[in-house]
């Protein structure tokens, strides 16, 4: 039996679609998006790209800003981002890896700064290929993974 999925459209805001499963919550977590109105999460979505689905998260009334359009890029490097103005896609991103990122990667380093003195956790992309960013203060590298990511 075929079910009918019913998403409703937003007036204004932003729409990232083709998020893996189940890496929708991860995604609204490192953003950061907890309190900024009205969001619409759909985990589990039949998709051609992903043959175990895909998820999509609506974020009504706020515009995602490149930089956080471009953290999308550590869970779903696939995604598309889409920013609705006046019920029409006004612009499509793609979003590709920062070259810095603050506050949602652990350094694996439990000497590091980070974890000892409680410091800012601030990585510098190392390689691309292997999506490996490097700590700012101990220069260990890491490679990114969903599991290793954390709310800012």
């Amino acid at each position: 039996m075929d079910r009918a999925y019913k998403v409703y459209a937003i007036e204004n805001g932003t729409v990232i679609d083709h998020i893996p499963t189940p890496l929708a919550l991860k995604v609204v977590r490192i953003l950061g998006l907890g309190g900024d109105g009205i969001m619409t999460i759909g985990i589990g979505f039949r998709s051609l790209r992903h043959p175990g689905g895909k998820d999509v998260v609506k974020v009504e009334n706020r515009e995602l800003s490149p930089y956080e359009t471009d953290m999308i890029a550590l869970i779903a490097p696939e995604a598309t981002i889409n920013i609705i103005k006046d019920g029409t896609v006004f612009e499509k991103r793609k979003n590709s890896l920062p070259n810095e990122v603050l506050d949602v990667l652990s350094c694996p380093n439990p000497n590091c700064a980070t974890n000892k003195l409680g410091a800012r956790r601030h990585f510098n992309l190392d390689d691309a290929d292997t999506v490996t960013y490097r700590c700012r203060y101990c220069e260990r590298a890491t490679t990114v993974n969903p599991d290793n990511l954390t709310a800012p």
